[in-house]
């Protein structure tokens, strides 16, 4: 047998590399529910010495009433003032003094808070996060939220009046969603319900949502599982359960025909939105539009971005986008013209990729590339406990949206299963031209 023949022979007979493999993913957890119904993730990680507290609180701007919007992100800063035990200022200095940082974030469907600390700090982050979950209200002050109120408002001018396209989120949903839809306004809320809020309002709101039993929290690092769910009962099994919640009023929505409106801008360029309803998070169809946003225009290399930019150099950028919300999602195409060159060039380039892609289907390689890129970010999140990403913001994720804090598998199967034909299907039934909405943002004379 020739060299050649022996090698190509040699090869066949090894077992495939590493990364051929699909290896099944787990994370190790423990849970239980305190009487007050605050329910508990405890997670195992001893591979740096420090833990994470992770609690989301099940509100978010959807919960929110018309003309009465903005209070789940407004809590997010009220948080971080001062607590029954805990004076303004002190929050941060007990964490840093630790070596400790934390932060928040708000979404349509929820509200987050985590600190990370050294593992022998647990104490102290429990203390702080339950404190404000149990005696905010003590410390609380007209005066405390009339202060918040204007940072907020002075961050909604910043992230959305001041800032180039920032209204263009904004008018977008408008457009999407009926009135009354909870995801019509913006999570950071309207100027004018961020004014004509009062004290009792933002008083109202906490009472009926920031209670233990409308809390999910997960404690994850460095831990002994048994110690630290003593240290759980321990601070904060005083908190008293609030109510249920009331159900979301969720109308119907859909999209019947083209959606069309152009606005001004402070901007040089102009930018084109187009935009689709889609299926909501975990939903058939989720994913696989997912990999449809990676085939258009996930990196240098796809359609969108080597056509537009690449090779006829039109454009200055091109996004894609399948925006995943627990009630409803939409898919989002952005691109900027280069100067010289008109939102009519572009939009007639990406009517065409999506009618090829709805028509012929994405190749293999193209499939195999976005599974890649997901794959590789799912273990890039299981790398660390804490932050917006780790373990704990996913174990909480999961646990919120589909009652297993260990859906990591199921998660990444989802993608596994998506075949070229499924990212065709998607595109096709997705994505058509005439139920959609065009946002054009031209600039200001």
């Amino acid at each position: 047998m020739k060299r050649p023949a022996l090698l190509c022979a040699l090869v066949l007979a090894l077992p495939a590399p590493a990364w051929a493999q699909t290896p099944r993913l787990h994370v190790d957890y423990s849970a239980f529910t305190l009487p007050n119904g605050l329910r508990v993730i405890l997670h195992e990680d001893h591979s740096v010495p420090v833990v994470t507290v992770n609690i989301w609180y099940h509100v978010g701007s959807a919960n929110e009433r018309p003309k009465r919007t903005g209070f789940a992100h407004l809590f997010e800063h009220l948080m971080f003032m001062g607590s029954g035990h805990v004076k303004p200022g002190e929050f941060d200095t007990w964490l840093e003094g630790a070596g400790g940082q934390n932060n928040g974030s708000t979404s349509n469907d929820r509200t987050n808070y985590w600190i990370t600390v050294p593992s022998n700090a647990l104490d102290l982050a429990l203390f702080l996060e339950s404190d404000r979950m149990g005696y905010l209200l003590d410390t609380m002050t007209p005066a405390t939220v009339d202060a918040q109120r204007d940072v907020v408002k002075n961050e909604r001018r910043q992230s959305v009046e001041n800032r180039p396209y920032g209204i263009a989120e904004v008018v977008l949903e408008e457009m999407l969603y009926p009135e009354g839809h909870p995801y019509r306004w913006p999570v950071i809320g309207y100027m004018e319900d961020l004014t004509a809020a009062s004290y009792e309002d933002v008083v109202e709101f906490f009472k009926r949502f920031y209670a233990p039993s409308n809390a999910s929290l997960v404690v994850a690092g460095d831990i002994d599982p048994a110690a630290a769910r003593a240290k759980v009962e321990r601070w904060f099994s005083d908190i008293k359960p609030g109510a249920e919640p009331e159900a979301i009023t969720i109308p119907g929505v859909a999209l019947t025909s083209v959606h069309r409106k152009t606005i001004t801008d402070r901007v040089q360029l102009p930018r084109l939105y187009l935009a689709w309803l889609t299926p909501r998070l975990y939903a058939p169809g989720d994913a696989a539009l997912d990999v449809v946003s990676s085939v258009l225009a996930g990196g240098k290399n796809s359609r969108l971005h080597k056509r537009l930019v690449y090779d006829m150099q039109v454009a200055q950028d091109v996004s894609a986008f399948q925006v995943s919300r627990a009630l409803s999602s939409y898919f989002l195409i952005e691109a900027t013209p280069r100067p010289g060159h008109t939102v009519e060039e572009i939009q007639k380039v990406i009517d065409e990729e999506i009618t090829t892609l709805q028509r012929v289907g994405p190749t293999a390689h193209e499939v195999q590339r976005a599974l890649n890129q997901t794959e590789s970010s799912f273990f890039n999140r299981l790398e660390r406990v804490g932050g917006y990403s780790g373990k704990a913001e996913q174990l909480n994720s999961y646990y919120t949206t589909t009652g297993n804090p260990d859906w990591f598998n199921a998660d990444l199967a989802r993608y596994r299963a998506v075949s070229p034909s499924d990212v065709r299907a998607a595109a096709e039934r997705f994505l058509p031209g005439n139920r959609r909405v065009e946002l054009t943002v031209v600039p200001a004379k």
